[in-house]
């Protein structure tokens, strides 16, 4: 688990790292370098990248080699997922990527406290473990994924502890697509402050 990772952020559990397309959310379209860090203890049963949970199976890397290989590709800009990424201390990796003029992007659960130096943060909170005390606050983009009706209920809570420049959207769970995004059609149709995402990168097959 996440103990063996040095508190200074020097090394991060890497569990893949690729330049794609974002594929969801405000950023849809754009070109950007992930950086997946393994280790999570939210536990999504419907999570598409389960092999992320055990941070044990993921090398730790060292940050600045990490930042290096941001640095070969075009795009100056970086999303940091996981996994859950903000297990570990994030100050170290983030100012490293700044100092090198590049953007720096988070999608949280926001299951842990805040740390490192965010141009946007996608705030995706589950019911699975709730936000840490004061990080809705944050949030750049509130995108919460509905697998079930009850999930509407939970996106409003979330919707009011936001920023009211925060950008809201809702998600069909993919698996469940099919049955509610003509709901979330609806949804947003009745309360036109959420916008609709979707996870556009699997509809493009790209990764």
């Amino acid at each position: 688990m996440a103990h063996q990772v040095p508190d200074d952020g020097t090394l991060l559990p890497l569990m893949e790292e690729f330049y794609t397309i974002q594929g969801e959310g405000f950023n849809t379209g754009k070109a950007a370098y992930f950086i997946r860090l393994g280790g999570c203890d939210v536990g999504c049963h419907w999570c598409d990248v389960k092999e992320s949970w055990d941070a044990e199976l993921h090398p730790l890397t060292a940050a600045d080699k990490i930042v290096e290989n941001a640095l070969k590709y075009p795009s100056r800009a970086v999303v940091v997922t996981g996994g859950e990424p903000l297990l570990y201390n994030l100050d170290y990796l983030t100012s490293g990527l700044r100092e090198n003029g590049i953007k720096t992007f988070i999608e949280t659960s926001g299951a842990y406290p805040m740390s490192g130096q965010w141009d946007w943060v996608c705030l995706s909170p589950k019911k699975f473990k709730k936000p840490a005390a004061g990080i809705a606050q944050h949030a750049d983009e509130l995108k919460v994924i509905i697998f079930n009706k009850s999930d509407f209920a939970w996106a409003e809570e979330h919707a009011a502890m936001v920023s009211a420049q925060c950008k809201l959207y809702l998600q069909p769970e993919w698996s469940k697509a099919k049955e509610m995004t003509p709901l979330i059609v609806d949804y947003v149709m009745n309360n036109p402050k959420w916008e609709i995402s979707l996870q556009t990168h699997k509809y493009l097959n790209i990764p």
